[in-house]
Formats: structure tokens, sequence, C-alpha cells
């Protein structure tokens, strides 16, 4: 009697995840342009200047949430940036005031070089996620209470600058940063940058171990604390330049920028596919996430539906990428 030998069941490939969100990104895109049709009358792709627009508003957001998608790689979470936003551009553009405005901030601080309310910008947004790294790698406050702390306070710093008075009239070198298409192109290259430093070297490494497994991290000789502490001065430092861009393009600066820039942020990174859990996560995805909620927001504003009823549809997509996101940890964990 001869043994029958069982074919060896291969493996299923899986499709990379970023090709299942660009999926998702097309499907909002369709659906709004059927809309668009039914309600409007009207193409919504077909108005360049609507996307043009759209894609400006979201690039700040971008920006943020290439800092946010490593924090929660690490298994950490980021409350503060929508904060930060609002204290760097009110105290970056005190810096970038013009000399034709009679009422400067500092008046024997005008027509500085550009250079100088940015590297202003840069190191308050990476002073602010330091401090929260510290405040996390050291003192083992979870990063939900340190972040938040650092919202308010941050939040409260801006309305005390200048009592709560907006700050305006920048040089034409500093309103540049925010003119044109710089906004995009700000957020392509660091979005390019970070998706190689994530891929490619040490860094990213690292910061993927941490939020698999902290243990198993700090076992294998990682140092664990430094480099959460690194990995939150990133997400400050990018959180700051998106206050510089938001002030530039805006012209000015109030206290009250930024309001739930996180919660689009977290949004954005979560819907391209970053996991809650940490440990998986990747900027191209995250970009493609940003792309989509912005597309989202466009397409309501476009069908006219009420600014509430777009955040509760904001919350419900975060909700169904959260439980998506369950969905595809436990699958995972089957296999």
């Amino acid at each position: 009697m001869t043994d029958v030998i069982e074919p060896i069941a291969r493996p299923r490939r899986r499709l990379p995840q970023e090709l299942n969100i660009l999926t998702v990104l097309l499907g909002v895109a369709l659906i709004f342009e059927i809309l668009g049709w039914i309600v409007q009358g009207q193409s919504f792709l077909a108005n360049t200047q609507r996307l043009t627009i759209m894609i400006l508003q979201v690039s700040v957001i971008g920006i943020i949430s290439v800092g946010v998608t490593q924090v929660i790689i690490t298994g950490g979470i980021d409350l503060s940036s929508g904060s930060v936003v609002a204290m760097t551009a009110m105290i970056t553009m005190g810096f970038a005031q013009t000399s034709d405005f009679a009422r400067a901030l500092y008046p024997n601080l005008t027509d500085l070089p550009v250079i100088v309310p940015v590297a202003v910008g840069l190191a308050l947004g990476l002073v602010a996620g330091a401090v929260n790294g510290v405040l996390i790698a050291k003192t083992g406050i979870p990063p939900f209470i340190a972040t938040l702390g650092m919202m308010v306070a941050a939040r409260g710093v801006a309305k005390w600058y200048t009592s709560g008075q907006p700050v305006s009239f920048p040089t034409k070198s500093f309103a540049a940063i925010g003119s044109s298409a710089w906004p995009v192109v700000i957020f392509l290259c660091v979005a390019a940058f970070f998706h190689f430093a994530l891929r490619y070297t040490r860094y990213g490494k690292f910061t993927y171990a941490i939020g698999a497994n902290p243990q198993a991290a700090r076992v294998s000789g990682i140092n664990v604390q430094g480099h959460l502490i690194k990995v939150y001065a990133v997400a400050g430092l990018l959180t700051g330049l998106a206050g510089i861009v938001t002030c530039a393009r805006a012209g000015t600066a109030q206290a009250g920028m930024g309001m739930m820039y996180e919660l689009d942020a977290i949004t954005a990174a979560v819907i391209g596919g970053t996991s809650l859990s940490g440990g998986q996560g990747r900027i191209f995805g995250t970009v493609i996430g940003t792309v989509i909620l912005g597309l989202m927001m466009s397409g309501f504003t476009f069908l006219r539906i009420d600014a509430y009823y777009q955040e509760m549809v904001k919350g419900c997509v975060i909700v169904a990428a959260v439980v998506a996101d369950n969905y595809r940890r436990k699958k995972r964990v089957k296999a």
C-alpha cells in the first residue's frame, strides 16, 4: 500500500496594504464623482481648482501626520500637535514681521532673514516634542497623558504670548513659504525623506522594533528610552514645520490655529494603515490616507453638507479605521 503524498499548500500572496488603501482612495473619489452629478449636476474631479485647494489644505495635516505615524508605530500617541502648531505659529510670526508694520511685536527685530523665524519655529517644535519624549521615556507617563498635558500647555502659551491678539504682516520672503505649491512640495519632501528613513535606516528598524515588542527591543540592545525621545522630538520638529507653513500661508498667526489638527493627523495615519497597537505602518500609506481625508472634506463641501455633519462623519471614519485595524491584526494573528 503506497502512501498518498498530500500537496503542500502554498501560502496565499497578499496584496500590498498600500494597494488596498489606494483602492479606497479611488472608491471615495468615484463616489463623490457620482454624487456630484446626481446632487450638483457637475463633475467633482474635473474641477482642477477645487482639487488644488484640497491638496494645499491637507498638506499641513500631511506634514504633521508623517511625524504622528512614527509615534504611533512605536505604540504611542501624540495629542499635542494642534496646540504646538498654534504656539509655533504665534512665536514664529513675531520674528517674521516686516518693518512696514508700525506696531510690530519686536520693533528692533523686523525684516530678519527668513532663516531666523524658520529656525525659531523648528526649535520650538523640537523642544515640545523632546519634552513629550522625556516625560514618556524617563517617567513612564502614558503617552496619552503626557501629550495631553503638552496640548493644554502649548495652547495656553499661544494665548498668553500676545494676550490672544493675532500677529500679522510677515516679510515677503517668509510669506513665500506658504505661497503657490510650496506647502505641497514641503509635504512630499518630508514624506519621501522619512519613507526612506523608516525603510532603510537603523532609525526605522529601531522604531518598528520598539512598537512590535519593547521588551525584545531592549534585550536586543536598543536604547528604547533614547530612541523614543528621538521619535517624539522628530514629531515635534515636523509639527513646528507645519506651524511655520500654516502662518506663512495665512499671512497671520492666531492662538486658535491648529484646532483638531492632531485628530486629523491621527485619522490620516490610521486610514493609511498605521496600526494603533504599534509596530506597523508606512509613510506612503499615510500620504494616501491624508489625501483620502482631504478628498472627503472637499467632497462634503462640494455637496454642501453642513459642517456639523462633516464632523460626525469624520468621527465615524476614525472608528471605522480603528475597527478595520483590529480586524487586520486579528487576521494576522490567526495566520
